[in-house]
């Protein structure tokens, strides 16, 4: 079947609704045309700002995340974070060392655990050492720093230079956005700074993140998605991009299945 150029860019765009990426050579076969052709659809697409183009692909534009408060992002979506929470408690082993990274999905996951014997957990965030201070098996490390008012939580030089005597297995952490072409971001750039520098101490890092991250971007890029060893999402993840992470090697756990 030949496809008019409208009808091609009609395609397009619920295609990159539904999965939130595209990749010119499956468009290509898809819509019967050559590659050029659908470099070509993407550019006029992406002028009209309904995509972003990078190498060989393209994702959907949305605006980016500003930093809001952990209070009023607990809010939105609780339902689908309460059940990533819990699936992901299992991830925690018995007498495990942790490193807990603030915000509102991780605020929810520190109120589901239940430690297997003696449980060690790092944090820069006020909320979450409140949190976890009230278990009897939990020992929590507050790591130091200017505290910042909104995600009510530490992200600093004090901070960082903390993270030089912890020794943890892995690293539970919540995003921002998600997309092939930015990776992992968050709301604001020196988050981002403070992520990589806990990443980068760190062997496993597992990612609890609800649908509505996929395909939205923050101002900041933490790391891409080869770096997640573990995703914790639900069923309304775009399967094209789920399917990215298990390329990447990621473990992928559907919460609910």
């Amino acid at each position: 079947m030949k496809y008019s150029i409208a009808e091609r860019h009609n395609l397009i765009r619920e295609e990159i609704d539904r999965n939130g990426f595209v990749r010119v050579s499956e468009l290509a076969e898809k819509l019967g045309v050559t590659s050029p052709t659908i470099r070509k659809d993407l550019k006029i697409l992406e002028s009209q700002n309904i995509l972003h183009r990078t190498h060989g692909s393209a994702s959907v534009v949305k605006s980016p995340i500003i930093d809001e408060s952990v209070k009023r992002k607990m809010s939105l979506n609780s339902g689908l974070k309460e059940r990533i929470a819990e699936a992901a408690e299992s991830l925690i082993e018995k007498d495990d060392a942790v490193i807990l990274a603030g915000g509102s999905t991780m605020t929810l996951f520190a109120g589901n655990i239940r430690p297997k014997g003696k449980l060690t957990v790092v944090t820069p965030s006020i909320g979450i050492a409140v949190t976890l201070n009230e278990l009897e098996d939990v020992k929590v490390l507050v790591l130091g720093g200017i505290l910042e008012k909104e995600p009510l939580s530490v992200r600093d030089r004090y901070s960082i230079e903390g993270l030089k005597f912890v020794n943890c297995s892995k690293l539970f952490m919540g995003c921002s956005g998600i997309d092939m072409v930015n990776g992992i971001t968050c709301s604001s750039i020196e988050e981002a700074e403070f992520m990589e520098h806990i990443i980068n101490r760190i062997d496993k890092v597992v990612l609890l993140a609800d649908s509505s991250k996929f395909s939205t971007r923050g101002h900041g890029r933490i790391c891409g998605i080869e770096r997640i060893d573990v995703l914790v999402t639900d069923s309304g993840a775009p399967s094209q991009l789920i399917k990215a992470f298990e390329d990447a090697g990621a473990k992928v756990i559907i919460a609910g299945n």
